[in-house]
Parts: structure tokens; C-alpha cells; sequence
């Protein structure tokens, strides 16, 4: 399979194929690929549709998730994670980069670049990760004014509104949020940093609607496994930073056995093989393909002179 081929390429829009994969039985299960090696990885392991996390790109980018990036700079990871796993994308689209005409463009940017669903979020700038202190919440209408001018401009980009209303309005003020969202036009709905088993199950309870569960490392929420968010009625969770995290630690082993041992030799039995790399890039696949379109064409005789 190589996305250069026509015939292997998805036929229905990323957000069509990212609704799909939602009404599937179970819990859909989406990890964070902030690459396309990532999700060239992701998709192998069998995974139906993959995430793109803010802090993941902006780490990625040596800087914070200060809500800093730029539409143009998120469509850049959407179209290397969307061409190279060919599946539908979740994006993180933070509080919708500014009011309403900045959402509509952001929706139309994001399913161009290739993605199946976003979420927005209902801080203001500058945002924060949702499971940091201090977060500023806009105003619900303002909120739902922008999930209505998403629902508007979208094509088939599936939306998520993110409320971070629990920690500072409770359990009561997230919830009616999440309605008002739901009213005005979202099809799922994202609690950020609920904190216990009891929150998850009263917030499913009292919100029917689709709700993405977040499964963060280091922050609010404790570990659950996809089975037990599924128990507590939620239908996607996301493990956003997850392979980041992975990647970035071993990264800065090697780097630090490089500086010790003046090489990278006592960190071969941790390194993916040429073989290995080879693999999941296709490499072989994009050379045979080349071999069947580019032949030599040998002259005959000599050119006519004059």
C-alpha cells in the first residue's frame, strides 16, 4: 500500500470514515501520533483512527502549549499524520484560533489538510493544557456561538466541544455547558480533567451525547484502561502525548550515552533496525513502484542532422 497510488487511497472524506469508525461497537481507541512515523506505527498496531495533540505538535516544536501555533502550522502535522496512515484524524483545534470567522476557517483548513474531527475548547487565550490550574473559561454563549459557526462551515469534519468547566463551575456548570454545545451543534462532547471514576460515570449520566475521554499521563485523571472509560459510558478516549513522551525519553538517553560514551554503540539493542525502519516506511513498496513507472528508453539509430 503507498498513498502515490490512486486505487489505495480512502474513497469517503476523513470525516465521514472518522464517524464510521465512531458507530462502530465499543470504545473507539485513539492514540496521539504527533508524526507520520508515528502514525505509519499507529496503524499497524491496528489502530482504526489516530490524534494530534497541541502540546504533542508545539513539543514537537520546542515550544509550549500556550496556544501559540498557527492554523497553517497544525495543517502541516494533519497532512503528514493523514497521508501516511490514510486514517481519519482527530485535531486538537484549541479554543478555534480567535472567534467565530477564525473557526469557520479553521474547520475548512483542517478537513483540506486531511482531518476527520476537531475539538474546541472553551478557554481563553492564552490557553493551557487542560490539566493545569488557573484556566480562564469564556463565556458559554460566546462557546457555543463558535461550535455553531464550526457546525456551519464544516463539510464532514466531525466536531467535539471540550468543556474545562469542572474545575472551576463543578460538575454541574460542565454539564451545562456541554448542553448548550450539544445544542449548538456539536456531535460529542469532551470533560477535560475530571479527576475519579464517580465524575467520569455522573458526567456520562447526565450528558447523552458521544464523550471522549482523555488519558493523559501526569495530570488529573488516574489510570483507566479503554475497557473501564467504555464501563462508564464513554464512547473514544485519546492518549494524546503518550508516544511523544516514549519518543523523547529514549531520545534523550541516546544523546546522553552519546555524550558519556563517545558513541552510540551501547544503545544499539534499543534502536529500530534499518530493516525495521524499512518496513514501516514501505521503502521497498515506493521502490518497486518507481521501478514499474520509470523505464529506460534506449534511442535507435542516430538523429536526422539538420
Amino acid at each position: 500500500m503507498t498513498y502515490l497510488v490512486g486505487a489505495d487511497l480512502p474513497q469517503q472524506p476523513a470525516g465521514a470514515r472518522f464517524a464510521a469508525a465512531l458507530a462502530q461497537p465499543g470504545i473507539l481507541r485513539i492514540p496521539g501520533t504527533h508524526n507520520g512515523l508515528a502514525a505509519l506505527q499507529a496503524r499497524d498496531a491496528g489502530f482504526a483512527a489516530l490524534y494530534l495533540s497541541g502540546a504533542a505538535m508545539t513539543a514537537s516544536m520546542g515550544l509550549p502549549d500556550l496556544g501559540v501555533i498557527t492554523v497553517d502550522e497544525v495543517c502541516f502535522f494533519i497532512r503528514q499524520v493523514a497521508r501516511a496512515s490514510m486514517l481519519p484524524v482527530l485535531v486538537d483545534g484549541d479554543t478555534g484560533y480567535g472567534e467565530a470567522l477564525n473557526v469557520m476557517h479553521m474547520v475548512r483548513a483542517f478537513e483540506d489538510a486531511g482531518a476527520g474531527a476537531v475539538h474546541i475548547e472553551d478557554q481563553l487565550l492564552p490557553k493551557k493544557c487542560g490539566h493545569l490550574n488557573d484556566k480562564r473559561l469564556a463565556d458559554p454563549h460566546d462557546m457555543a456561538a463558535k461550535v455553531a459557526a464550526a457546525a456551519k462551515a464544516r463539510r464532514h469534519l466531525v466536531i467535539i466541544a471540550r468543556t474545562d468547566a469542572a474545575a472551576s463551575e463543578g460538575m454541574d456548570g460542565a454539564v451545562a455547558r456541554a448542553k448548550l454545545y450539544l445544542e449548538a451543534g456539536a456531535d460529542a462532547i469532551f470533560p477535560e480533567a475530571l479527576h475519579d471514576a464517580e465524575m467520569f460515570a455522573e458526567f456520562a449520566r447526565r450528558v447523552d451525547a458521544p464523550l471522549l475521554a482523555n488519558m493523559t499521563e501526569f495530570g488529573r485523571t488516574p489510570f483507566f484502561t479503554a475497557d473501564e472509560f467504555e464501563r462508564m459510558g464513554y464512547k473514544m478516549v485519546i492518549w494524546p502525548v503518550s508516544t511523544l513522551r516514549v519518543a523523547a525519553k529514549a531520545q534523550e538517553e541516546l544523546l546522553a550515552a552519546i555524550a558519556r560514551d563517545g558513541g552510540a554503540h551501547t544503545m544499539i539493542d534499543r534502536m529500530q533496525t534499518r530493516e525495521e525502519l524499512y518496513r514501516t516506511i514501505r521503502y521497498h513498496e515506493y521502490e518497486a513502484l518507481d521501478a514499474s513507472i520509470v523505464t529506460t528508453v534506449t534511442p535507435h539509430g542516430m538523429p536526422a542532422k539538420g
